[in-house]
């Protein structure tokens, strides 16, 4: 059965690359019983505190963005001498081992380690970094030495800046866009392809000094300043 995996990465502009070695490599001994992976969107109300028209009961909610993946699991780890691949382990080597490779402040890359995590068929790869762990230890040799302890594993989704500009794709709201018009385009149809409200039309038209914007002139370049 395939372990899981968590391996260190380091983070350029373009590419998420897994580092070598085993010393940047943790595998799981016990695999997790499960794992969470969250999606999630964010959305905002078209009006501010305050703004409400008498007898609405509140704002409608607008798309503004797609928050981050996130990935929780846990893992037991075992100093029994039972779990074969862990016989000769300590239970706090295991635990270093893994702050290492998640935890730990990569001094090249000036910011916490960033991880693959694999395993097998079910979860691929997620790249992530961690965003909290928690240790409980339910076993001790009479000296006290820790036999057994449950960590719990949260990591939020890392991206490069290649993939946020990608993922966009230069759609959103947030953004100045910079339109040329092709033959058939209406300003309210620009207005809702980038802003999905095609209402706006008129703001569009005052910010671009347009006199006729009933009639655009094909290759004309206008402007859509981030708008709410």
């Amino acid at each position: 059965m395939a372990k899981l995996q968590i391996i260190r990465c380091s983070i350029q502009s373009s590419k998420i690359e897994p580092k070598s070695g085993d010393d940047n490599t943790f595998e799981a001994t016990i695999n997790p019983e499960s794992y969470s992976h969250n999606y999630a969107l964010k959305y905002t109300g078209t009006m501010g505190k305050g703004d409400a028209a008498v007898g609405t009961s509140g704002a409608v909610p607008k798309y503004s963005m797609a928050e981050p993946e996130k990935l929780s699991f846990s893992i037991v780890v075992d100093g029994t001498g039972v779990v074969p691949d862990a016989a000769d382990q300590p239970v706090a080597d295991q635990i270093d081992k893994l702050r290492t490779v998640v935890y730990d402040y990569d001094g090249d890359e000036h910011e916490p380690t960033a991880v693959k995590i694999v395993w097998g068929n079910g979860l691929k790869e997620f790249f992530g970094r961690l965003t909290d762990m928690s240790v409980d230890y339910t076993l001790f040799h009479p000296d006290g030495t820790a036999l057994r302890a449950k960590i719990k594993l949260n990591f939020i989704e890392a991206r490069t800046a290649a993939q946020e500009a990608l993922e966009a794709k230069r759609r959103s709201p947030d953004l100045t866009h910079v339109v040329r018009v092709q033959s058939g385009d209406t300003l309210p149809l620009l207005c809702y392809r980038i802003y999905k409200d095609a209402s706006k039309y008129l703001d569009i038209a005052a910010f671009n000094d347009l006199d006729n914007f009933r009639e655009l002139e094909p290759n004309t370049l206008l402007r859509f300043p981030p708008m709410r």
